[in-house]
């Protein structure tokens, strides 16, 4: 390839993850704004524009412990190419547009482990896996909904007891300004954990293209590109979804709803400072459930939620198989 051609092959993978990243954050808006909603209140586009704004603003808080795990802890950097990653974005987009379209909040996150695996397991085979990586990133499959079920779940019954003897409506009016600061925490959390993995892609791109030369990093400008592109697509909003959560798993008063972001924001924090690629909607997911199954079993229709558990199952591997047949039908693109 020519210099041109290397230089407008890198700019449009760039664009690819920064469309990637818009994406995430337009299918992922519901994790951000579906509680404070569902309670009433912020309206839909007022509460878009409240988690937009705290999306692009996490990367004053975090570090980049996740951008690494991304970038160089899923797929060995010496097998990453161009094409590599082509089919990875790709496979994550086509799942992320597929299930933004039937309304299932799947995880763009896994999304995009799933295509690195695909892609890096057909180029080069298990070699290519970097498996303390892939095994932390399964085990949040598991640990963040449990982990943001059981805090919301202990939240919601200690509120209960400190307010017992309070009257309904001044502990509604009190959580309704308290849902301000936890769907802030929230929001705070998913773009710290979720743009992070945008910058592991730009940022191992980068490094490839610079010949592995001079150490594994991401820039500023990768940084800020990240956080702006996972705050416009929050603010696009992704309504489907926003219905499924705020409303189709249990009803919420606002005192439950900051219990869920709580519990859930808290599990995002820990996530990203251990440098763990966690699912925001299966944290969310799991805390919503947790807050309906304090009032009692029967207020969480557990047939959505089974649903829901499904899509998170099987969003690794079908992006990781859309990732695999990208990267074999590009390989005229590529050579």
């Amino acid at each position: 390839m020519a210099l041109d051609a290397v230089s407008i092959t890198l700019w449009s993978l760039v664009a690819v993850a920064l469309l990637f990243d818009f994406l995430n954050g337009m299918h992922d808006a519901a994790n951000s704004i579906a509680t404070i909603v569902s309670t009433r209140v912020l309206s839909p586009r007022m509460a878009v524009a409240w988690a937009a704004a705290f999306n692009f603003i996490a990367f004053l808080f975090f570090g980049l412990h996740v951008a690494n795990t991304v970038g160089a802890g899923i797929v060995s950097v010496d097998v990453v190419t161009d094409r590599v990653v082509f089919a990875a974005l790709g496979g994550a987009i086509v799942w992320n547009v597929v299930t933004w379209l039937a309304g299932i909040p799947s995880s763009s996150s896994h999304a995009l482990v799933g295509g690195l695996v695909g892609a890096g397991l057909t180029k080069a085979g298990l070699k290519a896996i970097v498996w303390n990586g892939v095994g932390k990133t399964a085990a949040g499959i598991v640990v963040s909904p449990a982990f943001g079920f059981i805090l919301a779940l202990v939240l919601v019954l200690a509120v209960s007891w400190i307010f017992v003897r309070t009257r309904p409506s001044a502990v509604d009016r009190l959580f309704r300004g308290l849902q301000f600061v936890s769907a802030s925490l929230y929001s705070l959390g998913h773009g710290g954990n979720d743009a992070q993995k945008t910058m592991g892609i730009i940022a191992v791109l980068l490094y490839v293209h610079a010949g592995r030369h001079g150490g594994f990093h991401v820039p500023l400008w990768v940084v800020l590109a990240c956080q702006a592109a996972m705050g416009l697509g929050t603010l696009s909003g992704g309504w489907r979804i926003v219905h499924t959560m705020g409303s189709r798993i249990t009803r919420l008063s606002p005192m439950q709803g900051f219990c869920a972001e709580t519990g859930g924001a808290i599990t995002l924090f820990t996530a990203t400072y251990l440098g763990v690629p966690v699912s925001t909607t299966h944290t969310i997911t799991g805390a919503i459930v947790g807050v309906g199954a304090a009032r009692r079993t029967s207020a969480v229709r557990w047939g959505v939620a089974r649903g829901i558990v499904v899509a998170w199952v099987i969003t690794m591997p079908m992006a990781g198989l859309v990732a695999t047949l990208l990267y074999a039908a590009s390989g005229w693109a590529f050579a």
